[in-house]
């Protein structure tokens, strides 16, 4: 795939102000599509679902109906909560019937015993929770019914668009991932994905989104949409059923949470990995990572090293919480203990990853709305690695999740397969209280930060901006970011580099320190209303903005 080099770049943004709604998402026209839903009266969980659909047409290259949806809230009530709707393992995906179909499927000869989960094909397929999700969500907070909410959508397939830089550059892995024809007359334009500003259509898709408008989500989970999904998954040797898909429902939940520095800041809890940031949030509390200046090698260092141990534990214990049980990651009592693993120097006695889940750079839309009526909404939407499986359902046009990839055949892990079990998940939407500790102040945000493991540690620095040093919504995602990596090094952006000092001393705090490019550290969006002014911030290093009205 062919990077768009964003550091030629050199356009500044401010932060988005809105008397009566703020969108904030990684592609204009989606945006577009939720500030339209606000102005006809809809509120933000209306203009969430309304977004989220969009950029399943102007943005396919990170999510789709074949892949699942979470979403973090406050309502104009003063009601916090979570939605989470992502699908499990088929009925029929045990672990040793996965071991012998991907030892089957195989080029060469392996024992079931040594066989890996792989990252892409039917195995990699699990229950897609989308449109029940974008159902409940309308359903249970909005004012609008679904089919009108998928009109947007609709539209941009069916009559077309163009294409935008950041996303014509993901695209280009399309080629090379899907197989079948079906797949590649859905998603390529004579063989080849579309170029910057190339005006396409996905009627495939459209139409699928048509279906759902008229018939509502069980079009997909009991419907000829579904039976295709199915079909396409049995072809390949997956065990996916209709039955799976009928069975499926998604969930209203409470969320977790903890304080940092005057701030109460939320999470989804397992099979999510919102307990890593939580957990990390309080180490570097303990520690006092937030107290050192914004350019000193010490707070990169002591944010870092939280996050370390944080992601240590959580990947080792954060799964389904119906099949495995885990300690109290977000308790103060457990940073306390895990804080003294903490030194001046750089901690090399951590693990980090879950093993062969391939999770470190996946692919995910995420987008924040808040309207004047006081709500504030999260909504991530993912089929995990860009088009996902490889799979396109028949004539859908839905590309299927690979989100079962982050199982693991390994009997004795937390996050082994088994039948309906759901898959150690990345996806972590959030929202903060910037004024718990003042109930006369009202300061609530919806955020987020996509992109597989650096999601947790984008919550942790985007949060730590704004909390410890006060900056603008803006500039807190504009600064640049570092990321601890599975293979033990500290990434930062290039931009970062021109301060040599910063680097040399990280270096010798034992970092081995990386610059990578500026398009792995993550996919920030941020809403906030401030007692009634509303303002958000998006991320410079997509193609997307922040609207207001």
């Amino acid at each position: 795939m062919s990077e768009p080099d964003l550091d030629r770049f050199t356009s500044r943004r401010s932060t988005v102000y809105g008397a009566d709604g703020v969108v904030a998402t990684s592609q204009p026209l989606a945006s577009q599509a939720g500030i339209s839903v606000l102005q006809d009266g809809g509120n933000a969980f209306d203009a969430a679902v309304a977004t989220a659909a969009a950029l399943n047409v102007v943005e396919p290259t990170s999510t789709g109906l074949g892949g699942d949806v979470f979403a973090l809230y406050k309502t104009a009530d003063g009601d916090v909560g979570a939605m989470r709707s992502c699908g499990g393992a088929p009925a029929e995906a045990t672990l040793e019937n996965v071991r012998e179909q991907v030892a089957e499927d195989a080029d060469e000869d392996i024992d079931p015993e040594e066989a890996e989960m792989p990252q892409t094909g039917a195995q990699a397929v699990t229950v897609p929770g989308t449109a029940r999700g974008w159902e409940l969500t309308a359903e249970e907070f909005g004012r609008k019914d679904l089919g009108e909410l998928l009109q947007p959508a609709i539209r941009y397939a069916t009559e077309g668009y163009p294409v935008s830089e950041v996303v014509s550059a993901q695209w280009q892995h399309a080629e090379e991932l899907f197989d079948d024809e079906h797949a590649r007359e859905a998603f390529l334009f004579d063989g080849e994905a579309p170029s910057t500003g190339q005006q396409v259509t996905l009627p495939r898709l459209g139409q699928s989104l048509q279906t759902i408008a008229d018939e509502g989500a069980d079009a997909l989970y009991e419907g000829e949409i579904g039976e295709q999904i199915a079909a396409e998954v049995q072809s390949k040797g997956g065990f996916l059923t209709t039955d799976d898909l009928a069975a499926f429902e998604p969930e209203l939940l409470d969320p977790v949470s903890t304080t940092y520095n005057g701030a109460e800041v939320y999470e989804l809890p397992p099979n999510n990995q919102g307990l890593i940031a939580l957990e990390a949030l309080n180490v570097a509390e303990e520690i006092g990572a937030g107290e050192y200046d914004l350019d000193s090698p010490e707070r990169v260092h002591y944010f870092a090293e939280a996050m370390k141990v944080a992601f240590e534990d959580g990947h080792h214990y954060i799964t389904d919480p119906e099949y495995e049980e885990h300690p109290p990651l977000a308790s103060q009592e457990w940073a306390e203990e895990r804080a003294e693993l903490i030194g001046d120097t750089a901690n090399h006695d951590v693990s980090f990853g879950v093993e062969g889940s391939n999770a470190e750079d996946a692919d995910t839309v995420l987008l924040c709305v808040a309207d004047g009526e006081g709500n504030v909404v999260s909504f991530i939407n993912s089929r995990f690695a860009g088009f996902g499986s490889g799979l396109v359902a028949g004539d859908t046009g839905i590309a299927l999740q690979n989100r079962g990839a982050s199982f693991s055949l390994d009997e004795d892990h937390p996050n082994r397969i088994e039948p309906g079990k759901r898959p150690f998940h990345t996806l972590v939407p959030a929202i903060a209280d910037f004024a718990a500790d003042d109930p006369e102040t009202e300061d609530w945000a919806a955020f987020g930060v996509m992109g597989g493991f650096m999601q947790p540690q984008g919550h942790l620095q985007v949060i730590s901006n704004i909390v410890d040093y006060d900056l603008p919504l803006q500039a807190a995602l504009d600064l640049p970011r570092w990321r601890y990596r599975e293979d033990g090094t500290l990434a930062v952006e290039e931009r970062m580099d021109d301060d040599d000092e910063l680097l040399t001393k990280l270096t010798r705090k034992g970092h081995d320190v990386r610059v990578l490019y500026p398009g792995l550290f993550g996919g920030a969006q941020i809403v906030r209303n401030q007692d009634g002014t509303l303002s958000g911030a998006t991320e410079p290093r997509k193609d997307g903005n922040a609207q207001g009205y």
